[in-house]
């Protein structure tokens, strides 16, 4: 696998997590879900700091943000008051 096919199935697993960086330890967690194994990445390009400067420069990151929506709040119950009939 080349570095560029690494960069990319990396940003695309970061971006599945919705994260913009991990440690080295979190990518390492994932086990067999991670596209790569650590050790090939950092062998490729050195340490994991310049994998994920090297990630973000070429693939970078972007995460859609993730509206909520709010619910409508209800109208307050108007109070009825009883007459008293005689």
């Amino acid at each position: 696998m080349t570095k560029d096919k690494m960069l990319k199935a990396l940003s695309e697993f970061f971006t599945s997590k919705g994260v913009e960086t991990m440690t080295l330890s979190e990518y390492k967690s994932y086990g067999q879900e991670a596209p790569v194994k650590a050790i090939y990445v950092k062998r490729q390009l050195g340490s994991w700091k310049r994998v994920i400067a090297a990630m973000n420069k070429w693939y970078p990151v972007t995460l859609t943000p993730v509206v909520k929506e709010e619910k409508p709040k209800a109208a307050p119950k108007k109070k009825v008051e009883k007459k008293d009939v005689e």
